[in-house]
């Protein structure tokens, strides 16, 4: 079992951080007009479509809104210096192995470059086995949780009933930018779509309140304050393409990292966009990304931060990758596994 291991420095940061908060203190940096990332909306096809359609279902599914709703009150009481009833590090990363290993040919570059501290692990995000493909190879200790899309988490019996074992989740509810694609098109005359817009709009949280964005930030700083790290996705949402990364990169990755001091380390994903047994998956981790605590991070260090992690992925992933020319057997299945 991975011992919970407080860094003092981070507690205390972390309490006088949790004071702000308590106090309605403006912690989350003013970012002018120009600075604000507007969605890139997907195209209106029958794909998106669809993907619109299931996100509803999932959003009302109430089992699998239950699960989302524990295991964030669980991420809280953890930050907040309570017990977690979960399985060991060890455990949890040979279950997945397992899992990975038998289904694809897994190659791990650079592991060396691990930290043995608490670190935000920041990678590319093609395919939502990436973060059960990080679990798989990152040491059990400091034990890490996952920041992540709440229904793409938990869309699935077999991830609910694993992750509600494994624990280590910070679920996030946020719309899709497929079903704001329906809602504008809904709005700019696709009277067809009008149902399923207004569907979106009752039953799927957007979760950006600053209420919502405060727990979160208070979460994550807890979770570093107990000397453990965190897995995100810094793109905000699924790539579309091998090697390349969708920018620009959401500002919460440079805003926590810089808030609680701990390194990000950089990790690029090769060869999950399009599954297939036995496919060759390759993690390749970067060097660790060194700075300065600010408690109070300006637009300008967010940006920084941004900017160097940016270019560190981009060095990470390959310059030319091709999809190899080999048989995709369980192609059809691999795929929906794990979305």
């Amino acid at each position: 079992m991975c011992p919970y291991s407080p860094n003092p420095s981070y507690w205390v940061k972390y309490k006088e951080l949790l004071i702000k908060f308590m106090s309605h203190s403006p912690l989350i940096p003013h970012l002018d007009s120009h600075d604000a990332q507007e969605p890139v909306l997907p195209p209106l096809t029958e794909a998106t479509i669809q993907r619109a359609k299931e996100g509803v279902a999932y959003a009302r599914d109430r089992h699998a809104n239950e699960m989302i709703r524990q295991a964030l009150l669980s991420a809280e009481a953890f930050a907040e210096g309570g017990s977690e009833h979960r399985v060991s590090g060890d455990l949890r990363r040979n279950v997945l192995r397992t899992l990975i290993h038998t289904l694809f040919r897994v190659k791990v570059e650079f592991s060396e470059r691990i930290p043995a501290q608490p670190v935000l692990i920041a990678a590319n995000h093609l395919n939502h086995i990436d973060p059960f493909l990080l679990l798989s190879e990152l040491p059990p200790c400091p034990f890490c949780h996952i920041l992540g899309d709440a229904r793409t988490l938990y869309n699935q019996w077999w991830k609910r009933q694993f992750l509600h074992f494994a624990k280590g989740v910070i679920p996030v509810e946020r719309i899709w930018k497929e079903e704001l694609a329906v809602i504008q098109a809904a709005k700019t005359g696709h009277k067809e779509l009008a149902e399923l817009a207004n569907a979106i709009e009752k039953h799927v949280p957007t979760g950006n309140s600053i209420e919502i964005m405060r727990r979160l930030d208070r979460i994550v700083q807890g979770i570093f304050a107990r000397g453990e790290s965190v897995i995100l996705f810094p793109e905000g949402r699924l790539g579309n393409t091998e090697a390349q990364l969708s920018i620009p990169l959401k500002r919460g990755v440079a805003i926590y990292a810089l808030r609680a001091g701990v390194p990000i380390l950089p990790v690029a994903l090769i060869g999950t966009q399009d599954l297939y047994l036995r496919k060759e998956l390759t993690v390749r981790f970067g060097n660790p990304i060194i700075f300065s605590q600010s408690g109070r991070p300006k637009a300008q260090q967010v940006q920084a931060l941004l900017d160097e992690l940016q270019a560190a992925l981009t060095d990470l992933l390959p310059k030319d990758y091709q999809e190899p020319k080999e048989p995709k057997l369980l192609h059809h299945f691999l795929n929906h596994m794990f979305w």
